[in-house]
């Protein structure tokens, strides 16, 4: 009887020490702490990713640089592709091939520009040119904002450009590359040639050339120190009709 009692005071003794251990590693409560900490850590992760964020860091940023960095003032420009020419580069392993893209960006309304670049791949290419032809944007003058105000010639290289006025209806008589440029300029009507060679860097050039060229009756009269009237009543004009022709002319 009394091993018999030993015995089960022992066990007792033995199932007592071994919850108490138990209840001592996890009490209640435990568990709630653990999972508040974890918590806390993520959420001070997010706490700092927010304030990452804050700080412009991150997309955001880079966003608002983009729209930030656009040059074209939140107007929607015509944005013309020319003309793609594959090139190569002979290395020590064999060949590595680019793309040179020419494009031509205007807004339609007597803004253009032009601009080219290289690349692996072909979108990066015209994204690169793109971004090159709007910093090259040029204004130029327009009459009635359809046509140019006198005829011109251009030259880059080889290449040989003449451009005409035309009157309303006339529509855009040019070719290949001379055809975006004016496309993108605004230009309704008139007539162009080109002569020499076919190279389209050397047309877009001598395109640009005889159009910086162009010149408008309120320029001349201030450089002249008079009225714009005066100068078109010189062909045989009436002052009258002089003045409604000078009040026609917005630029």
């Amino acid at each position: 009887m009394m091993a018999d009692e030993n015995t089960n005071n022992e066990a007792q003794g033995a199932q007592q020490a071994g919850e108490t251990p138990i209840a001592a590693e996890r009490p209640q409560g435990s568990e709630q702490p653990q999972e508040a900490r974890e918590r806390g850590g993520r959420g001070g992760r997010g706490g700092e990713r927010g304030d990452r964020s804050g700080r412009g860091r991150g997309r955001g940023r880079r966003d608002d640089r983009r729209g930030g960095g656009d040059e074209d003032g939140g107007e929607e420009l015509i944005e013309k592709l020319v003309h793609i020419n594959r090139v190569s580069k002979t290395v020590k392993g064999g060949k590595r091939f680019g793309f040179a893209a020419l494009v031509v960006v205007g807004d339609g309304k007597g803004r253009v520009g032009f601009g080219h670049g290289k690349a692996r791949e072909v979108p990066e290419a015209i994204t690169k040119a793109t971004a090159s032809a709007k910093k090259k944007m040029v204004r130029i003058p327009l009459k009635e904002g359809r046509t140019l105000h006198h005829d011109g010639r251009g030259r880059f290289g080889a290449g040989k450009v003449n451009v005409r006025t035309a009157p309303a209806g006339t529509g855009i008589i040019a070719g290949g590359p001379m055809r975006a440029v004016f496309e993108s300029l605004g230009v309704a009507d008139v007539v162009t040639k080109s002569i020499g060679t076919s190279n389209p860097y050397n047309m877009i050039r001598a395109t640009f050339d005889a159009l910086t060229n162009q010149t408008s009756p309120k320029s001349v009269a201030q450089r002249r120190g008079k009225k714009v009237a005066d100068l078109l009543g010189r062909g045989g004009a009436s002052e009258a009709e002089a003045e409604v022709a000078a009040e026609a002319i917005t630029e």
